[in-house]
Formats: C-alpha cells, sequence, structure tokens
C-alpha cells in the first residue's frame, strides 16, 4: 500500500494551496490605454515601462511558484462603462480587480508561461482581434433569421457552404503553406479574418482551430449577407528538390459574388492585391511574387441557396 505525505506545517500547506489557485492578470498593453487609467490616482504607476517591467517579474514569480495565470486585456473604456453599468466606483484597486475577473472570464486570454511580455502582448492583441470578429460575425449570422420560402436556417446553411468552400480551396492551391484572408463588407468595422494552413505530399492541411472557425464565420457572414467581399490566397510554393529552385509566392484571388467564389483574372488580383485600400494609389508589386488568377472550385452553389 502507497502512503500519501501530506503538509503538516501551516505554511507548507497554504503553499500547496496556492498553487492549485489560479491567477488572471489584465494588462494595459500600450501607453494609450496606460495613460487613460493615470486620470485615476489610486492608480500607482507613472511609467509604462516600468509598469510592464513590475507586471512581468510578479507573472514569473508566480509561475516559479507553480500557478497557473492567465493574461487578458485590460480596456479603459470598457472597465469605465463597467463600473457605470455595476455602480463601481472605477478609481479602487477592488473595481479593478472585478474587471480583471470579468475580463478573464468573458474575454480573450492567454496563459502565461514564462515568456518576456514584449512576445505575449502581440499574440494576446491577435487573440483578442480574432475574438471580436468572431463575436461581430457570429452576431450577423445570427440576425440572417430564416428563409421566407422554405424555413431554413440561413446561418447554419451559409456556415456550411463557408466549410465546404475552405475545403475546397485548400484542396486546389495543394502544397505549400497558404496564407489566407477573407475580407466581407458588414458595418463597420468590416469583417477581416486570416488564416494560416501548411500542406505536405498531399496531405491533410494543417490548421488551427480558432483560426478556422473564425475564418469561416466571417465567410458565412458574407454569405449570408450576400455583400461585397474577396479571398486573397498568398502560397508560398515548396522549393523543388532535384532543381533547387527557391521557393516563391503566388498571390491568388476570389470574389464573393452569388454566396460562393468566383475566381478574379491574374490582372484583377494584380490590381487588387497593389492598391492601397485606404488611398486607392497603386502599390509597387513585390520581387518574386507571381499574380495568378484565381483557381476555380469544383463544386458549384446549390441550387437551393440564399
Amino acid at each position: 500500500m502507497t502512503s500519501t505525505s501530506r503538509p503538516t506545517d501551516p505554511s507548507t500547506a497554504r503553499r500547496a494551496l496556492r498553487r492549485e489557485i489560479p491567477s488572471s492578470a489584465a494588462v494595459l498593453a500600450d501607453e494609450q490605454d496606460f495613460t487613460a487609467m493615470r486620470r485615476y490616482p489610486t492608480f500607482p504607476f507613472d511609467d509604462h515601462r516600468s509598469y510592464l517591467r513590475q507586471l512581468e517579474t510578479l507573472l514569473r514569480s508566480l509561475a516559479s511558484q507553480g500557478v497557473l495565470t492567465t493574461i487578458s486585456l485590460f480596456d479603459p473604456a470598457a472597465y469605465e462603462k463597467y463600473c457605470a453599468d455595476l455602480a463601481l466606483d472605477p478609481d479602487r484597486p477592488g473595481s479593478r480587480s472585478r474587471y480583471t475577473a470579468e475580463v478573464a472570464r468573458t474575454g480573450a486570454t492567454l496563459t502565461y508561461q514564462g515568456e518576456p511580455l514584449t512576445e505575449l502582448l502581440p499574440l494576446l492583441v491577435e487573440e483578442a482581434d480574432r475574438q471580436a470578429t468572431w463575436d461581430h460575425a457570429s452576431g450577423v449570422l445570427a440576425r440572417a433569421g430564416s428563409c421566407e420560402e422554405c424555413g431554413d436556417d440561413l446561418a447554419h446553411a451559409a456556415f456550411a457552404r463557408a466549410t465546404q468552400a475552405l475545403q475546397e480551396l485548400l484542396a486546389s492551391l495543394g502544397d505549400g503553406t497558404h496564407h489566407l484572408v477573407c475580407s466581407v463588407a458588414a458595418g463597420e468595422p468590416s469583417l477581416l479574418a486570416v488564416l494560416h494552413a501548411t500542406s505536405h505530399d498531399g496531405a491533410r492541411p494543417q490548421l488551427a482551430e480558432s483560426e478556422t472557425l473564425v475564418f469561416c464565420t466571417v465567410l458565412a457572414a458574407g454569405f449570408a449577407l450576400r455583400s461585397p467581399g474577396g479571398l486573397v490566397s498568398r502560397t508560398t510554393a515548396p522549393a523543388a528538390r532535384d532543381a533547387g529552385d527557391r521557393p516563391h509566392d503566388t498571390v491568388r484571388g476570389w470574389t464573393l459574388g452569388d454566396s460562393w467564389p468566383r475566381p478574379l483574372g491574374a490582372a484583377e488580383v494584380f490590381t487588387a492585391y497593389c492598391t492601397d485600400a485606404d488611398t486607392g494609389e497603386p502599390i509597387p508589386p513585390e520581387h518574386g511574387v507571381d499574380y495568378a488568377p484565381g483557381l476555380p472550385l469544383t463544386s458549384p452553389p446549390d441550387p437551393h441557396h440564399h
């Protein structure tokens, strides 16, 4: 029979218990957000860099004790609204603590694993942007309703078509490292999703689950709205082993007309990719990049689509 020893010293027991109680931290990622919090007299920091250094020291200390800590973003505007909704004084540490617990429960989070904050924060911002995009796209789908003619759930039908379109798109692109962007005009801001995929020797593409979910949701929103939108792929092909060729990139594009990706011609892809979206001015093409027509997808749209 195996005996299990338990700590008898109270301080040892408390340290052991501390390792089983997770922590959360909400970080002011940029100087602007940090400055916004300085209007509260009880906020104890004057310098953003010093604040980040002290936060990182604390996080490393918790990690060394075996404490699991999740990191989220502290949004001063959202914090102010949170306090107003709950009639809390925003100039109290307890209010900041309650808000931190709330965003850890409902917002985008990452687990701290000892890395420098300079490496973690860009990933956290990406995750927060991804969740905001998913929330927006999900709201669009939720408002799509049902088909007036047959009663079908339009959101479900659009998501199924988006999944099918992505599968066929990746199959048509073949081997390589693919960077896909889907954009849909859906009010302000427009919906934008990015997906990275890698496939070798004809194997099934490797995809990140969270990226794939957001990408398909945005694409489905475009199908449901039937609003202007497009897909762009940038593929880095593997080097030819026998010829020693260097990898090169190929850019292709599709428009989301008729609730299905329709391929653009090479000239259209070049024009779209080499034009500044804000100013409309031309952008010099990149060296070593081919601008090719979008590949036609084999499955036509469902004739009963909406």
